[in-house]
């Protein structure tokens, strides 16, 4: 593997030119726009035009966070969410209804699992659950399906998937595929060039890359992205904020450099992990060959204790490390799966797919590898010994 840039379109230049020549894309902080005739608006309510009319529907600061992304996936069009959960329901409601039939991969992000689980099953929706590490597996299971939702690499276990190959078979079948793109982003894979229909982010995570915003992002062909756009935009409500797309627009400048860093300290620290006989094992695909479809690696990957470490000793013994959810900002943060097991309500999918309690996932950050190196050490030391 090579750390080297990929080929990367521009992050810097705006897609709409800035009012006043603006270095940086304004936020447009406005709920409505006004009309100046009654002719205007009677051509915006007849579809002659597409004129601004409220916020819930299209703003300019969105729009362009909208723009930046479709030309980053390589896709015709992008919608804006309130939420990365709300990207998802966006991608996947529109398309399915009762008596329908989804596949998807095991060990899944859990709140994803929890929408097929609980809001789907009880429309109707049935859900099917796969080994994404056997490719033939999933493609068998796609025929009479209506969708297929992938995650390249899975929550907590990161197994890869070939995105291509199932892609091209759902294609062949008339089956909608969909990705979370959220750990990889466009810089390390490009979902729609693999032939995939639907790209959904949490640009929470990477894109925005300062943990402080909640927003999430569709991007696919300009006719599903309507579909998306007549009933999740504008009936769910859960449209991205002016603010939350200024936040993203502010952190994708820097992407590609962060990506780098998350890369390479956290193939470090795995490696690191890797050789320490109180860690049994470590789940990041780029210790090995680098997957098909994938060109680098986020930062986000686990490792499981061995049997003599103390999970809660460890959590409690870390300095520079935290404990907390979400990933992708600047800061290092964990989850024990000890603790994720015991996930309140009917759908937990750390009990369903069998995640460790041993099991830690680790969102390495921006700080000095050496540090973070350092804090895992002292940790490893004050919660076990070394096996003899």
């Amino acid at each position: 593997m090579t750390t080297s840039d990929p080929t990367f379109p521009d992050l810097i230049s705006p897609v709409h030119q800035p009012p006043f020549s603006a270095s940086a894309p304004p936020i447009f902080q406005s709920s409505s726009f006004l009309f100046d005739s009654y002719a205007q608006i009677a051509d915006v309510f007849a579809g002659r035009s597409d004129r601004l009319v409220y916020s819930r529907g299209d703003n300019p600061t969105v729009s362009e966070l909208e723009g930046l992304i479709a030309r980053l996936e390589g896709t015709e069009a992008a919608r804006g969410f309130s939420s990365g959960m709300a990207a998802i329901c966006g991608a996947v409601l529109p398309f399915v209804q009762s008596g329908d039939r989804i596949v998807t991969v095991e060990h899944l992000y859990s709140d994803a699992y929890r929408l097929f689980e609980t809001v789907l099953r009880r429309f109707g929706v049935e859900t099917i659950y796969v080994d994404g590490t056997d490719t033939q597996a999933v493609i068998d299971a796609l025929p009479g399906a209506r969708l297929v939702y992938l995650e390249s690499p899975t929550s907590w276990t990161f197994q890869p998937q070939n995105v291509a190959a199932i892609a091209a078979a759902a294609r062949r079948l008339g089956v909608l595929s969909v990705i979370d793109n959220s750990w990889a982003t466009p810089v390390f894979q490009k979902p729609a060039a693999l032939g995939v229909d639907l790209i959904v982010h949490a640009a929470s995570k990477y894109l925005s890359g300062h943990s402080d915003t909640l927003a999430g992002l569709v991007a696919g062909p300009k006719e599903l992205i309507a579909r998306i756009d007549h009933e999740a935009t504008h009936l769910y409500g859960g449209r991205m904020a002016p603010m939350d797309a200024f936040l993203v627009l502010r952190g994708m400048r820097t992407l590609l450099l962060r990506m780098r860093t998350h890369m390479e300290s956290g193939l470090t620290i795995a490696r690191t992990l890797a050789d320490d006989p109180r860690v049994t094992a470590v789940h990041h695909p780029g210790l090995s060959e680098m997957p098909k479809g994938l060109t680098g690696c986020g930062g986000l990957f686990a490792f499981d204790l061995a049997e003599d470490v103390d999970v809660e000793r460890f959590c409690n013994a870390l300095r520079v490390i935290r404990l907390g959810v979400s990933w992708g900002g600047p800061e290092s943060l964990i989850v024990p799966g000890q603790a994720a097991c015991g996930l309140a309500g009917a759908a937990n999918s750390f009990q369903r797919f069998g995640v460790s309690p041993r099991t830690i996932r680790l969102a390495v950050g921006l700080e000095p590898v050496g540090t973070l190196l350092t804090d895992l050490g002292q940790a490893l030391n004050r919660a076990g010994q070394v096996a003899a």
